[in-house]
This record gives structure tokens, C-alpha cells and sequence, in this order.
């Protein structure tokens, strides 16, 4: 995925603000996914630590929640400002986009109502969580990366060109 973002940042970097802000909070969000993720792989079956898991999901939900909220929502108000509207394919990318959202904020919830005081509980689901998380980020960045291709391919022919 990291590189996936480098070649997203390679081709829109310096092209739009809002764009740049979105690729670094996604940036953000890849290395303390990796590093929640690595610690599990590295520690075999044993959680990453509360501070760990915690700081990823609040990525998790900053990235998520400034998608929804604001950066969806400027990048359409500038689309509109140049005259186009929401077409069939932009708004079912927005729809699959919003598909990812409720099992990510579910790993969200899921790990912030553990009780990480009782040492004998284990999560043997966590692997697979962690696993699903990654695949679902994963189809969120290629959907989003997507939209803004189709975007910013529309404004190449602006409306009643």
C-alpha cells in the first residue's frame, strides 16, 4: 500500500491542497496500521499495546471522518464551482467508498471496548481483524484514488468545451 501512495503521490502531489492534505493523513494512517500490524506478526498472536492500537485508530477514524466531512466535500465544492455535477460513476465510487467505512469503524469500536487489564483474555481474532483492515484500506485508497482521477481527467475538458 505504501507504494501504491508514493505512485498516488508521484502523479497528484502539487496538484491541489486538499488533494496533498488527504495523501498525507492517508500516509499517516499506512505506517501506524504497519506498525500495529507488524508488532502482532512480530510478537506472534499477542496484541500491539493499548498506546498502539489506540493511536492507529484514532488515524483510523481522523482519516475516515475527514474523508466523509470535509475532504469529500471540498473536492466536490470545487469539481461544482467549475460547472460539472455528480455523475452515475462518481457517486457509485462515493457509495463503495462509504461500503469500507462501518467495518473499519467496527475494528475501531471492537478494540477500543477491550479490557486491557485482564491478562488472561487473549484476542485470538486480531490477526484476522488486523488482516480484513488492510484489505479494506486497500479497496478505500484505489476507490478514492479513482475519484480523484475521474475528477481531475473531467477538468482537463471543462463543461461546454
Amino acid at each position: 500500500m505504501l507504494k501504491k501512495l508514493e505512485r498516488t503521490k508521484a502523479q497528484w502531489s502539487g496538484y491541489d491542497d486538499v488533494i496533498d492534505y488527504w495523501l498525507e493523513l492517508r500516509r499517516q494512517l499506512l505506517v501506524e496500521y504497519y506498525n500495529v500490524a507488524g508488532v502482532a506478526v512480530k510478537k506472534k498472536q499477542n496484541l500491539p499495546s493499548k498506546e498502539e492500537i489506540d493511536r492507529f485508530c484514532d488515524h483510523l477514524v481522523d482519516y475516515i471522518s475527514t474523508g466523509h466531512f470535509k475532504i469529500y466535500n471540498m473536492v466536490m465544492e470545487r469539481w461544482q464551482s467549475t460547472g460539472f455535477s455528480a455523475t452515475q460513476e462518481t457517486d457509485n465510487l462515493y457509495f463503495r467508498i462509504v461500503d469500507t467505512t462501518d467495518p473499519l469503524l467496527d475494528f475501531n469500536d471492537k478494540f477500543s471496548e477491550l479490557d486491557w487489564d485482564d491478562e488472561d483474555y487473549h484476542f485470538p481474532d486480531f490477526d484476522e481483524d488486523i488482516s480484513s483492515v488492510g484489505e479494506l484500506l486497500e479497496q478505500r485508497f484505489e476507490l478514492e484514488d479513482t475519484l480523484i482521477r475521474v475528477i481531475a481527467d473531467s477538468l482537463a475538458y471543462p463543461p461546454g468545451a
